[in-house]
């Protein structure tokens, strides 16, 4: 009993389900898609992860320090309305898919998805961001709190609805969060919630304190915890 409730309060206080956290489960040479691959995205993949191949996403060169070449074995970019259809295209190709905050900018949200889905080999796992339903309601800030900070989102996402998409396509819930909120950064966002209410600016700690993000880890496979382990299975909230 004891040594359950120690491992209750490590997956609560401890285990984390960021980017980092995702890349660290994957396969050695895992073959892995970036939907959405701005931001440095290629440059950070293989930092971490030298050893995956690593395909990019993305309908332009957005906010890359270096040209994502540099990193990325492949970087393709395609019009906003055949970015569906692009990832449809690699049915069956992957290891990992990695969509982080990409999805409420996508014309085709539900196609996006299920094609994500659908690009992954048995076994395969898929890493969700993006921002909560509740964030229509938070504070508007520099660097996005509300979800209409940013005039590029084109589509709230539907936390409950993705769930049932990606079942619908053989997907296994290993974790979900509506607000993912770690205690470690959420504190953090706490420390620093005076100063950023006063600048009207994201600061570290401010998404995981509002519960800015929505997040879903899932894989494609009979028994999906055999060879990707993100703890227990959760339940939407």
């Amino acid at each position: 009993m004891l040594r359950a409730i120690k491992s209750m309060l490590r997956e609560a206080f401890f285990r984390r389900y960021y980017r980092s956290d995702f890349l660290k489960r994957l396969p050695h040479g895992a073959k892995v898609l970036d939907v959405g691959c701005g931001n440095d995205s290629p440059r950070l993949f293989k930092e971490a992860r030298s050893d995956i191949y690593y395909v990019g996403l993305d309908v332009g060169d957005y906010r890359h320090t270096r040209p994502p070449t540099e990193n990325a074995d492949e970087f393709v970019v395609v019009a906003s309305d055949e970015f569906a259809a692009a990832i449809e295209k690699w049915r069956g190709r992957f290891d990992a898919v990695f969509s982080q905050h990409n999805i409420e900018h996508c014309e085709e949200p539900d196609r996006v998805i299920k094609a994500m889905a659908a690009c992954l080999k048995p076994g395969g796992t898929l890493f969700l961001a993006f921002p909560t339903e509740a964030s229509v309601k938070f504070p508007s800030r520099q660097g996005t709190l509300n979800f209409y900070d940013d005039s590029t989102h084109q589509q709230l996402p539907d936390f409950s609805r993705i769930i049932e998409l990606l079942k619908s396509t053989s997907m296994y819930i290993n974790f979900n969060a509506r607000r993912y909120r770690p205690y470690k950064h959420a504190w953090r966002g706490l420390l620093n919630e005076l100063e950023s209410r006063k600048t009207k600016t994201v600061m570290r700690g401010t998404w995981a304190l509002w519960g800015f993000e929505s997040i879903i880890w899932a894989s494609k496979s009979n028994n999906p915890d055999a060879n990707f382990s993100a703890g227990q299975t959760s339940k939407p909230r």
